[in-house]
């Protein structure tokens, strides 16, 4: 079974930097598109950023694309979400989630896609 435990959350103000990490157990992630996604107070868990198995294709939702970036690195068991010129409307709870494909390449972004999630890290950004 795998397990995701996400972190480097934290409260920042308006401009600075966050990186996030997903580490995983139980089952190596090479075998795992992997995903962040975030929730608001009162909104639905959005899709924020996708990287495949492969590590060679990545997908951003609009409103964070040129700020954020997502990487990974399957001989650490880790994903990461470098967050950078930060707003306030990024504050969320952010979730790390995997998918398990047989396909290298493939970049999943729906939330009913993913198998498997992190229990969230909360990222408050101050104005």
């Amino acid at each position: 079974q795998l397990q995701l435990v996400e972190s480097g959350g934290e409260l920042v103000q308006a401009g600075d930097s966050l990186r996030l990490s997903c580490a995983a157990s139980g089952r190596t992630l090479s075998i795992y598109a992997m995903g962040w996604f975030r929730q608001a107070p009162g909104k639905e868990r959005e899709f924020v950023a996708g990287i495949s198995r492969d590590g060679g294709n990545t997908y951003y939702t609009d409103s964070v694309k040129g700020r954020f970036t997502i990487s990974r690195d399957n001989a650490k068991n880790t994903v990461i979400l470098q967050m950078n010129s930060l707003k306030p409307e990024d504050t969320a709870v952010y979730y790390c989630a995997a998918r398990s494909t047989s396909t290298g390449w493939y970049v999943a972004s729906q939330t009913s896609e993913f198998n498997y999630w992190g229990q969230g890290t909360q990222v408050t950004v101050s104005s």
